[in-house]
């Protein structure tokens, strides 16, 4: 079937004219911010660095210092900092190739994870447990600005936590346009705040830097010890997954071009897998300031980001603008988040839901929903296990990330059994593909059973470790096992305009879906199975009987390198 397209002027898209059920909310795209789908051309003005600032202000959080603090004060200072340093390199690693994916072809890691190893429907799971991340970082950052609250204005956390969820509402209901606006503004403030007072202690106590770096912790383990560092590798690398939320800006990158190049992956690099590092930087400083107050507020206290920024600036400020200065550091860095935390995870939720069920109820019903289950865990007091749950969940997300990473960079590139263009739409992809789904199912189940000391205690801190490598292992032996059957329902989605312009990035040509009535670029429409046009992918995903969805068609399967 070859459906000739009808070009017509591009344009954002209005109100719709007549909509397939469910379909009719999504139509308002400036406020859905394409929630479903491919990020248009026509919709990403922005510039590379307009984009990586917004990307990178989402990082402002302060569960670093946390998570930082809890390492160090257990396996003391030299083991956080080796801990900190191997999971940054694990997570800068396996984040630039879905960085990359997303900038590229302006898609979210949703979509990517679809056409990279898990299939239409397969990569449901994964998308429900990256709106966990975005859930348990939402009330672990409202836990920590609650406390904020209750040290500045004296509120109770109960009350704390209902501001922290409620104040984020109304900027993440606009979607990129707000957020761009809120983090770029408010980056500098943040940076001045978190940077001085560190610069101050250290420039007027040097014996601070000694007694930071000869902390032993509570373990007793003594210099560096493998266990301890992989044990606190593991908690660090439950941040793997916030590459996810990096995409969900980066997919608004304009295309890349010879004039612009340069600043193109200069900014892919620092928004993308570049998060870690000040991620890295931030958790490290975290174990300066809990030791730098230990013995002032004792190890219960010290792990707060609130009393290590208090206690900073008691050494530089006056003590009447000490506590206010610290709350202002913790509400700004707590709104940058969490913002990012609720439109990232309402797109997962929607995502999932959609496909499921095949209605589209608009993405502000799972801002609400992530902010209530997030709300749930604060008021269940999730700060006070912190590093119990970010261990566990850290061996979902290394699983998930590592697959899909290792399908790009292995099965896409080297072995070639994988497309190189990824693909996301109904009746292109099958419903699963084993390579994926059986790499991730077997690597988080395996390394879960170590956590929890199924295969005896001293397994059980290389359960992050054995996540990273079965999932490396299993992904690409996978995909040679089944010759990428799995991958591709069919190669032709039935029209002539190309999919990629001349330079190699998803054409601007705009046509009308017919179901819907609106205008979209073409990757993200098909041929429709019944009628001579084309069809919208959220229209194919919200097609209950599948009357638009294109049939199967014969899928040579791509044979390994050098077969």
């Amino acid at each position: 079937m070859n459906v000739e397209p009808r070009l017509v002027k591009a344009a954002e898209p209005g109100p719709p004219q007549s909509a397939a059920p469910g379909t009719g909310q999504a139509v308002k795209e400036t406020l859905e911010d394409y929630t479903l789908r491919f990020a248009p051309r026509s919709y990403r003005r922005w510039t590379p660095m307009v984009v990586a600032t917004t990307a990178l202000g989402g990082i402002a959080y302060l569960a670093d210092f946390s998570i930082g603090a809890g390492i160090g004060l257990a396996h003391g200072t030299g083991n956080a900092l080796v801990a900190i340093a191997v999971a940054a390199v694990v997570i800068f690693v396996t984040g630039y190739p879905l960085a990359y994916y997303g900038a590229r072809y302006n898609i979210d890691l949703d979509l990517i994870t679809r056409g990279s190893g898990f299939g239409y429907y397969g990569s449901v799971l994964t998308s429900v447990i990256f709106a966990s991340f975005t859930f348990i970082f939402f009330a672990l950052e409202g836990s920590i600005m609650a406390q904020g609250l209750k040290l500045g204005l004296g509120l109770p956390l109960w009350l704390g936590y209902l501001v922290s969820t409620l104040m984020v509402i109304p900027l993440v209901v606009y979607g990129m346009k707000a957020l761009s606006r809120l983090q770029v503004w408010t980056t500098p403030v943040w940076l001045v705040l978190m940077v001085s007072p560190l610069v101050y202690l250290i420039s007027t106590d040097p014996g601070s830097v000694h007694r930071f770096l000869s902390y032993p912790g509570t373990d007793g383990a003594g210099g560096v010890d493998t266990a301890s560092v992989l044990l606190g590798a593991g908690v660090c690398l439950s941040l793997i997954a916030q590459i996810g939320e990096q995409i969900d800006y980066l997919r608004f990158m304009p295309p890349r071009t010879a004039a612009n190049r340069r600043g193109w992956w200069t900014a892919v690099v620092l928004a993308g897998p570049g998060w870690v590092v000040v991620g890295a930087l931030k958790q490290a400083i975290g174990v300066f300031l809990a030791v730098h107050i230990l013995s002032a507020v004792g190890p219960g206290l010290a792990p707060e980001p609130i009393r290590q920024f208090k206690g900073a600036f008691d050494a530089m400020l006056p003590s009447w603008l000490v506590v206010p200065l610290a709350v202002v550091l913790v509400v700004i860095s707590q709104i940058k988040i969490n913002v990012t935390n609720a439109y990232s995870g309402s797109l997962a939720w929607t995502n999932s839901f959609t496909r499921v069920t095949r209605r589209y109820p608009g993405r502000m019903v799972f801002v609400l929903v992530n902010l209530g289950i997030a709300l749930v865990l604060m008021e269940a007091d999730m700060f006070s296990f912190l590093n119990g749950v970010l261990g566990f969940y850290s061996n979902c997300a290394i699983a998930w990330v590592v697959t899909v990473a290792t399908d790009i960079g292995v099965n896409k590139h080297l072995l070639r059994i994988s497309p190189l263009r990824p693909e996301f739409r109904r009746g292109m992809l099958y419903a699963v593909n084993p390579v994926g789904v059986v790499a991730f199912t077997a690597a988080s189940g395996l390394s879960i059973a170590l956590y929890f000391h199924a295969l005896g205690d001293t397994l059980q801190p290389y359960s992050p470790v054995a996540a990273a490598l079965i999932a490396f292992v299993l992904t690409p032996l996978m995909a040679v096992l089944t010759r990428g059957r799995y991958y591709l329902r069919r190669t032709d989605d039935g029209l002539a305009e190309p999919l990629l312009d001349d330079e190699g990035n998803p054409s601007a040509a705009t046509l009308v879906c017919h179901v819907c009535h609106q205008p979209y670029e073409r990757p993200d429409l098909a041929a429709c199975a019944t009628h001579d046009a084309v069809v919208c992918s959220l229209c194919l995903s919200t097609d209950r009987v599948g009357d638009h969805v294109l049939p199967a068609a014969p899928v040579t399967p791509a044979a390994p390198a050098g077969a």
